[in-house]
């Protein structure tokens, strides 16, 4: 098994991904709080939940995947679909520096 080394680039922490949040528009907002409630769902079971069309639901996904707030997974019983589930975020304010 040959394993190959990508550096110490681990991604963001999740007070950046705070502050990615904050600049979303209000329907990525909606659909992260969504998953992050509901847990892990299909772009449909987001839609029915976050009653919003498909394609605001479509474009609210595309931009939390690019702001990595949301990891998309293959939905075991359709290969056809994905599974979307929310990545950690914490508010600054909320960090504790204690440990």
């Amino acid at each position: 098994m040959i394993v190959f080394a990508t550096g110490s680039d681990s991604g963001p922490t999740p007070e950046q991904r705070f502050d990615r949040l904050v600049d979303l528009p209000p329907s990525s907002k909606l659909v992260y709080r969504t998953l992050d409630e509901d847990g892990p769902l299909t772009q449909r079971g987001i839609r029915q939940r976050a009653l919003l069309p498909a394609r605001t639901t479509r474009d609210a996904l595309a931009k939390l995947k690019e702001a990595d707030l949301v990891e998309e997974r293959m939905y075991v019983p359709d290969a056809r679909k994905r599974l979307y589930a929310p990545r950690p975020v914490v508010r600054p304010d909320e960090v504790d520096l204690s440990a």
